[in-house]
């Protein structure tokens, strides 16, 4: 009797061990996909503001979109600012759009306009460089590679000329946020969480050998609105 409990007890460990770790593995995943939902919903903000024609209008000649949902001031003395980001890569061969490939923003100086908190922001990558920056394991806006804000408004036609052109948003503020200086770094943890298995970036978004289906509405929002 007395093994038969044991046996059982372990059998009993062993099944809410098991439970746990694939609740543990259930909320991890979860998390990402919120921040994916969250950027597809940052994507469709852009994409349907009236102010916002140049990305409408450019985003056919992106070679990638990196969209943070939500970059948000930190501190108050030293200040600062942050916030996860998912990266979407254009196949300009296939045509098709590959990712998300996660990551995070960090700068150590105050970019928000006086009394902005927070912003939505989408940047175009607009070269080869931009893409082989985003496949270190960080590097700096500004330093490793260039960056200008893009224009805004009805009628906004510049001709802007860089590796990653950005576009924030902040309760009707635009181009309130200057993210020169911005430490990206690319998140392996989310990465693997999210494909369920050991990836790397260029896996993501230039092999295309991870795939996760839940990032399906995404990369069709993307695919549509760069026709």
């Amino acid at each position: 009797m007395l093994r038969k409990l044991l046996r059982l007890g372990g059998v009993s460990l062993f099944a809410a061990a098991f439970t746990l770790s694939f609740v543990t593995a259930a909320q991890a995943q979860s998390e990402e996909q919120k921040l994916v939902n969250e950027a597809q919903t940052t994507l469709n903000h852009f994409l349907s503001d009236p102010d916002m024609t140049w990305l409408q209008k450019n985003l056919h000649r992106a070679k990638g979109v990196l969209i943070a949902p939500q970059v948000l001031k930190a501190g108050f003395i030293i200040g600062g600012s942050g916030g996860r980001a998912v990266l979407l890569a254009h196949d300009s061969g296939t045509g098709h759009w590959r990712g998300p490939s996660f990551y995070t923003l960090a700068t150590a100086s105050v970019g928000f306009q006086a009394g902005v908190a927070g912003s939505e922001v989408v940047m175009l990558v607009m070269t080869d460089k931009g893409v082989n920056t985003l496949l270190a394991p960080s590097f700096k806006l500004g330093g490793d590679a260039s960056i200008a804000a893009g224009p805004v408004g009805a009628g906004a036609t510049s001709d802007v000329t860089t590796d990653f052109v950005s576009f924030a948003r902040s309760k009707g503020v635009y181009g309130g946020l200057n993210l020169d200086g911005t430490i990206i770094t690319i998140n392996n943890d989310w990465n693997s969480a999210y494909y369920g298995k050991s990836v790397l970036a260029p896996d993501i978004i230039v092999r295309g050998t991870a795939t996760n289906k839940q990032a399906a509405g995404i990369l069709g929002t993307v695919s549509r609105a760069s026709k």
